[in-house]
């Protein structure tokens, strides 16, 4: 089930008049609700990917008492490093199994050795199974660094793994932030609800209107990138970087805001990245969640920046390279990892990679500097570059794309894949941006203005794009569930 399919669209509502109306003044049947509803939810998949994140939900739920209940630190850790283990195991099983035979099989070759069959596992990649991993292995941080006691209520923590507005891609939840809000016992609150249903608003009209919208251009132009001039294969990636934009702040949005119609406040998840100054800045805006995750689980336990340059710059490039592999079971993503290691290293070098950590372009005048100008820039133009290694099937493909463009530099009108206007496109892309820096000091406020009749508008224009740009044809799935 999608967010921008008619199933959610009958879904969310049942469940949002069951749990409020229903049973509102019971914490542990709202739970219920809650749990029951985010099974449904995922199994809409596939049902057996059910017993999957069952069998997770178990596993750290025990692991978590374990870690907890026993005061031998060595054991402690023996129960942790089985909560990692096993979750890496489970990643590695359906996400990587065929990459690393695959891997193995080309290195050999290298040497001179053919091995001319290989087994390989022909297995449903289960949605969202790197981002439930990784909540779940929170939990047993946090019990081991004792940020967090254990819950004796499976139920509970159940909900917690299985929260379906964040279920299969983000933002992926500390226990310390979400377990406790399933915790507590919540009321309902009109201002809250109303700023969901702006926040889901706004997420639809990033996923229709930009992402979807972009998504057959895209597609036609990394397919046929041989046949293209330069000036096509850069408007090719400029668009991709709107589209997985669009597509996966999209869905943070709609998350968030459909946490919100449940008295729950996810995490913020993007905070308009493409108005960074700087690498570090970038993604400190750009997917939060999995940033905040590597800090404190892999980068901090490595030791982080306190044990000198060379391992400071070794952790680095270890979380970057781990959080390229996560995105998926190809080289390119690793590539696009160490690709964006690359550019941090030099600021943390030069002790940089810290000065944007509390400000936003043109904090202080509405318009911003030329020097932040040329800095936005310069960040998009990286960024923008990496993506190629992200979307192209291959390391070879990547590097002949950005052949296409550096040998064979070339200007040609590009004509859509079914004859629609492209300026429509340029304009609704520029616009967009326009319309996000008015609103970048507060990303969980979209259409914050002071009079009723500005609003009004926007919640049309908002409507209409939706509608405008809906096209059945399009796949509507999210781009990170293949993550």
């Amino acid at each position: 089930m999608v967010f921008n399919s008619l199933e959610y669209f009958m879904f969310l509502p049942i469940v949002f008049v069951l749990y409020w109306f229903v049973f509102k003044n019971n914490l542990k049947s709202q739970n219920i609700v809650l749990l029951v509803a985010s099974y449904v939810f995922y199994g809409w998949w596939d049902w057996r990917f059910l017993s999957l994140i069952l069998l997770s939900t178990i596993i750290d739920y025990i692991i978590g008492h374990k870690i907890y209940s026993n005061n031998d630190k060595f054991i402690k850790k023996k129960w942790l490093w089985v909560s990692v283990l096993f979750n890496v195991s489970l990643l590695g099983f359906f996400k990587y199994f065929n990459f690393f035979v695959d891997s193995w099989v080309d290195m050999v070759s290298m040497f001179g050795y053919s091995i001319k069959s290989t087994w390989t596992l022909r297995v449903i990649l289960p949605v969202g199974i790197s981002f439930y991993t990784f909540q779940t292995m929170s939990y047993s941080f946090d019990i081991y660094y004792k940020k967090l006691e254990p819950t004796k209520d499976f139920l509970l923590f159940a909900t917690f793994v299985s929260f379906f507005p964040q279920l299969v891609a983000g933002p992926i939840e500390r226990a310390s932030n979400l377990l406790s809000q399933i915790l507590n016992k919540r009321s309902f609150n009109y201002i809250q609800s109303v700023g969901g249903l702006k926040l889901i608003l706004w997420g639809l009209f990033k996923k229709v209107a930009i992402a979807d919208a972009l998504g057959p251009i895209v597609d036609d132009i990394f397919t046929n990138y041989s046949h293209y001039p330069a000036s096509t294969l850069i408007l090719g990636i400029v668009l991709f970087s709107f589209q997985i934009y669009g597509d996966f702040s999209g869905y943070s949005d709609i998350a968030i805001g459909t946490a919100k119609l449940f008295g729950i406040e996810l995490s913020s998840n993007f905070k308009f990245p493409y108005f960074s100054r700087n690498i570090a800045e970038f993604w400190r805006r750009w997917h939060i969640s999995l940033s905040t995750w590597f800090r404190y689980y892999v980068y901090i336990p490595l030791g982080g920046s306190f044990e000198g340059k060379l391992k400071s710059i070794r952790n680095i490039s270890i979380v970057f390279l781990i959080s390229g592999l996560w995105h998926g079971a190809n080289w390119t993503f690793i590539f696009w990892g160490g690709f964006h290691a690359l550019a941090f290293i030099p600021l943390f070098l030069i002790g940089k990679n810290r000065v944007y950590k509390n400000s936003i372009i043109g904090e202080e005048t509405f318009l911003p500097s030329l020097k932040e100008v040329f800095n936005v820039f310069g960040v998009f133009l990286i960024v923008t570059f990496s993506w190629i290694f992200f979307r192209s099937e291959s390391i070879a493909q990547a590097f002949n794309y950005i052949s296409g463009i550096v040998l064979d530099f070339s200007f040609k009108t590009y004509v859509h894949p079914k004859g629609y206007r492209m300026i429509d496109y340029y304009i609704l892309v520029i616009l967009f941006v326009l319309y996000e820096y008015l609103i970048r000091k507060d990303e969980l406020e979209p259409f914050k203005f002071k009079y009723k009749i500005i609003r009004f508008i926007i919640y049309t224009i908002a409507i209409f794009g939706i509608l405008l740009f809906y096209d059945s044809d399009v796949d509507r799935s999210f781009i990170y569930f293949q993550f």
